[in-house]
């Protein structure tokens, strides 16, 4: 927990941004029912029953002192998909960073032996240099920045 905080008190360095990381998956859901028409001044009423129509995966990277602030949507949450995510905050949102201080909990995916199984050791180790990782203690994932703002965005599943 000392670390995540030690983390949280460093000062805002644009060449070495501080980014949370988490990823959650999420309902998607429909309507059953077609919503009743509204009178002038009335509230729309809409039915609480709706249909699954499946899941998905959130990834959410939170940059909280550069004012960042991304979410993609994925079908899965594998290592290929945490992979593919931390390529994209390397390659595409900090391609000029000296380091990317990165916060997440320690999923089994959440690891840079998932880099290995998507890129080539010369590309995955490439990736890995330009990151700094802590991760939450176990039971402390609520020290994410990003996992509070999935939570309060798009509720509990």
């Amino acid at each position: 927990m000392e670390d995540v905080l030690d983390v949280y008190e460093m000062p805002y360095n644009p060449s070495v941004p501080v980014v949370y990381m988490d990823e959650k998956p999420y309902q998607l859901a429909g309507e059953a029912r077609d919503s009743w028409a509204m009178r002038p001044g009335d509230d729309k009423k809409v039915d609480s029953e709706y249909t699954r129509n499946g899941t998905c995966s959130i990834f959410a990277f939170i940059e909280p002192l550069g004012g960042m602030h991304h979410v993609s949507v994925r079908e899965h949450r594998t290592a290929k998909d945490w992979a593919e995510e931390i390529k994209y905050l390397s390659g595409v949102m900090y391609p000029n960073a000296e380091k990317i201080i990165l916060v997440m909990d320690n999923l089994n995916t959440h690891a840079p032996s998932s880099l290995y199984k998507v890129f080539t050791p010369e590309e995955a180790r490439r990736i890995i240099k330009r990151l700094e990782i802590h991760y939450t203690p176990k039971h402390g994932s609520w020290l994410d920045i990003a996992e509070t703002e999935l939570n309060d965005l798009y509720g509990h599943f």
